[in-house]
């Protein structure tokens, strides 16, 4: 049976992460703790609204209420990387070559690893941002669909048109699709590898009774996981024309509750479940089988991230009831 060592913490905390085999948990009120031999804190904003795991360097990328985009390492140092006064910085995203992404209000930044930084204006709020797997190329989530930026050159944005609020974006690993999250309780596609003149394929992910606040791709990119239904809906995306037509896997279907996160599992085709009150499960792909990983707890699960051995899940929560499951326990 799996082991959970609990971490309890004060009020929100958005996300968990792993940096290395070492836990993080940052929380709403702009503290980042992490379980390294023994609890340390490092405090990082005042009132944070966004933060992601930078894979490429194993650090955490972080925005403020203060206006601040800030990289936190392993050791809980804190390097300032942009900071826009007076402003919320309410998403950041993590590129290659050491590009950062952030946004506020119209505007989508990027910070080159010289220090240099360009900026994309909209003519609609930015609500989510994306760089996508090879090139430095830049998906923005707005108001009627995606604009796509090559952030090294002067051309043109490529717009992909959708009707309604598009509020995050994420492209697949492979590069060949960007979905969306909506306000209408959907998920939208785009097909990107189709011939040049050729017409866009879309692709509508609908049936949610909520808004989908978590995706997860699986470990060769072969299903996109989401939340937002009373089970984890994973829509196949192997398919060249990803899940067109065909129905999404529903794993961990529980009375009640609806799922809030979910995690792919770093080498097997696995999704970790986080709920609304706070259990946590773990579904295979294949034949739908369910481990309980975590018991109900105080609050809704909002963050869950596997170690890279994939033998560890840290999980983080609404109510400060935080934790790691060892797998392996």
């Amino acid at each position: 049976m799996p082991t959970v060592a609990p971490l309890d913490l004060d009020g929100h905390v958005i996300a968990a992460a792993f940096l290395g085999d070492v836990p993080f948990f940052a929380t709403a009120s702009g503290a980042i703790h992490r379980l390294d031999h023994g609890q340390k804190v490092t405090e990082a904003h005042d009132g944070l609204l966004a933060c992601v795991r930078d894979e490429a360097n194993d650090t955490l990328i972080t925005g403020g209420e203060d206006g601040k985009v800030q990289r936190i390492a392993a050791d809980g140092t804190v390097t300032l990387l942009a900071e826009v006064p007076r402003k919320w910085i309410s998403v950041v995203a993590a590129g290659p070559q050491g590009a950062v992404g952030f946004a506020e209000g119209r505007t989508a930044r990027v910070r080159l690893a010289d220090g240099t930084i360009k900026e994309f204006a909209e003519t609609r709020s930015v609500e989510g941002i994306a760089f996508a797997p090879k090139g430095l190329r830049l998906g923005v989530a707005r108001y009627n669909g995606v604009s796509l930026h090559w952030v090294a050159m002067a051309a043109q944005p490529v717009d992909l048109e959708w009707k309604g609020a598009h509020n995050g974006v994420t492209f697949s690993p492979d590069g060949r699709f960007v979905v969306t999250s909506m306000q209408e309780n959907a998920l939208h596609g785009w097909k990107l590898d189709t011939k040049p003149g050729a017409e866009t394929r879309h692709m509508r992910m609908t049936g949610y009774p909520a808004k989908v606040k978590s995706l997860s791709w699986s470990v060769k990119g072969k299903w996109l996981a989401s939340s937002g239904a009373p089970a984890a809906i994973v829509w196949p995306f192997s398919a060249k024309d990803g899940p067109m037509g065909k129905p999404p896997l529903e794993l961990g279907t529980r009375a009640d509750v609806m799922v809030t996160a979910v995690a792919c599992h770093p080498a097997e085709e696995v999704v970790a479940i986080g709920y609304s009150d706070g259990m946590v499960l773990a579904a295979r792909f294949a034949d739908s089988r369910e481990v309980l990983l975590r018991r109900p707890g105080k609050g809704a699960v909002t963050s869950m991230a596997w170690s890279r051995n994939g033998k560890l899940l840290a999980f983080s929560s609404e109510a400060g009831d935080c934790g790691v499951i060892d797998l392996a326990g």
